[in-house]
């Protein structure tokens, strides 16, 4: 018998339709899975790292090829900024997503002098969010946020920390400024002999593979506060420079290599980071997982490099604050981007935050989202942005930075163009005037805001 021939294919495309719409909820169910599925986080915060001092970022001197490589494979920012020129008051905003101004950090925790102080444990931190969220979280470095064992991490958001609270430690004896033993193992003093470039990295590398999401179905928070290259000028081969009940030093480095040892201990750096990027691409995370990079402020004193940028560390200027920064998330990022836009510290939170499908929860965060940015191309937000310390002050408006510097009742206001004079060379407050009050007013306006209430912690 003959089968009509339009009828078997009307037929087979009825099954056909019927099995492709039988599929497309599956489908569908997992694509939004895969949409919800929230990405680990490596984030790592180098100490003093200067914004020449990567050779991707120009330096001839010190080659980094794990962070060029990083930096190949996602975003390098140009215009990123710490929110402020020290240590404590960046670490300050990272954590809490605000100006460090609010939390009443706007300098530093000294070992001499701040011992009783810490980061308020009213703040919501961004391990706090993360836990929140249901992510493993640990921090392994450089605390910088209390001394006492009432701020330790493990009270503010992290499930674990082994590391140092003060602002350095001898890289081998592990002792502060002050002659304090400082390494410890959650909230208690207990060391270890090794460098600590390469203890925090091993640590690293130990908890991505313990808590790997592929097995344990949780993702996880990793937040490396590495030491380096913040002095004492240690290579992973030298003595010890501090021992334990001394402020003073115990051996002096010969000057003639402090600059050889300082730009190993960059090359060091960076070599454990590539350890710890092999690791998550040997666990089988490397698609899933955020990795940033930054630093906490510019390149301290003359043996550092901020390429053309003005001044150091403790400076309002851009040297002071313009850092290298880099972020990897393969499949959101496009490779190889170069990216102009101004971000702070602060806005690593509520950036995080937005990647994992939530929004801050804590009070007065002054960060922004910059997530669609990033992914889609959106337009950044328009905003002004501040630095402050002690007696210098600065706001920028577009391309437009005005300094403020006042030395007793003298009061010095300098402007300039970051678009044609990055190393802020030329003054050019007398030619526009009324921008200068008109700044000046917005950085009056906006301290009374941000000081309005806050506490008093270091200044």
């Amino acid at each position: 018998m003959k089968m009509n021939t339009s009828f078997l294919m009307s037929f087979s495309n009825l099954i056909k339709g019927f099995l492709l719409f039988s599929f497309l909820p599956t489908f569908a169910q997992q694509s939004v899975e895969t949409e919800n599925i929230k990405p680990n986080i490596v984030l790592i915060m180098a100490d003093d790292l200067g914004y020449g001092e990567l050779s991707s970022y120009g330096s001839k001197k010190i080659q980094t090829p794990n962070l060029d490589k990083l930096a190949s494979q996602g975003i390098k920012f140009l215009d990123f900024h710490a929110n402020g020129p020290l240590c404590s008051p960046t670490r300050a905003a990272l954590m809490t997503g605000k100006y460090q101004q609010r939390t009443g950090i706007e300098g530093v925790i000294t070992a001499a002098n701040h011992r009783d102080v810490g980061l308020n444990l009213d703040e919501v931190t961004l391990a706090d969010e993360l836990q929140r969220l249901g992510y493993t979280t640990a921090m392994f470095g450089k605390w910088h946020l209390g001394y006492a064992e009432s701020f330790n991490p493990i009270y503010q958001g992290f499930n674990t920390f082994s590391g140092f609270v003060s602002g350095n430690i001898d890289y081998h004896a592990h002792v502060d400024q002050e002659g304090y033993l400082d390494w410890w193992k959650n909230n208690n003093i207990e060391n270890e002999k090794g460098y600590s470039t390469d203890l925090i990295n091993d640590y690293g590398i130990q908890f991505i593979k313990k808590h790997n999401s592929n097995t344990t179905g949780k993702p996880f928070f990793l937040y490396l506060a590495q030491e380096a290259p913040h002095y004492p000028i240690q290579g992973r081969h030298d003595k010890p420079v501090r021992e334990k009940g001394s402020k003073k030093y115990i051996r002096k480095v010969p000057k003639d290599s402090i600059q050889t040892i300082y730009e190993g201990m960059i090359e060091t750096l960076d070599g454990t980071i590539g350890k710890l990027l092999n690791t998550l691409k040997n666990e089988g995370l490397e698609k899933n997982t955020i990795v940033i990079f930054c630093s906490d402020n510019g390149a301290a004193s003359s043996r550092g490099d901020n390429g053309v940028l003005r001044d150091y560390k403790a400076s309002v200027y851009e040297g002071g604050h313009r850092v290298p920064a880099i972020m990897r998330y393969p499949g959101h990022f496009k490779a190889g981007t170069l990216n102009t836009t101004p971000i702070l510290t602060m806005d690593i939170l509520p950036t995080l935050l937005d990647f994992a499908n939530a929004t801050p929860t804590g009070k007065h965060v002054d960060g922004v989202s910059f997530k669609q940015h990033l992914v889609q191309g959106d337009s950044a937000p328009e905003r002004n942005l501040f630095w402050v310390f002690r007696n210098k002050k600065a706001v920028r408006q577009g391309d437009w930075k005005l300094v403020k510097t006042i030395e007793d009742t003298v009061v010095t206001l300098d402007l300039f163009n970051l678009k044609v004079d990055l190393s802020e060379t030329q003054d050019l407050s007398s030619s526009y005037p009324m921008r200068v009050q008109k700044m000046d007013k917005i950085l009056t306006e906006w301290e009374q805001d941000v000081r309005s209430g806050a506490p008093t912690v270091a200044k």
